[in-house]
């Protein structure tokens, strides 16, 4: 979309970086971190008993198969939130 905006093929060999530059446009990932970040707060400041949070706090052991682990949901947010420098205890208050 932002090529079909500025006017710019594929075959004129510019670069996304490029584009989303000259747009000042952020990149999706950096997005959805931040997504996933605002959602985590927010499910973590709900009452205790609040579905959401309990089924944030349930544990499921059981066996997995061979091969690489599939990604999971907490995966990603504690990875973005190695990235942001950011911890649990910072939840509970949203402007942080």
């Amino acid at each position: 979309m932002l090529r079909w905006m500025c006017g710019v093929t594929r075959m004129d060999k510019v670069r996304n970086e490029f584009i989303r530059g000259s747009l000042k446009v952020a990149p999706v990932t950096e997005k959805m971190k931040g997504y996933r970040l605002s959602w985590y707060g927010h499910v973590m400041r709900r009452d205790e008993n609040h579905v959401t949070k309990r089924v944030m706090s349930m544990i499921v052991d059981g066996w997995r198969g061979r091969g690489r682990p599939k990604k999971r949901w907490m995966d990603f947010i504690r990875n973005d939130m190695n990235d942001k420098g950011v911890d649990d205890s910072m939840t509970s208050d949203r402007g942080e």
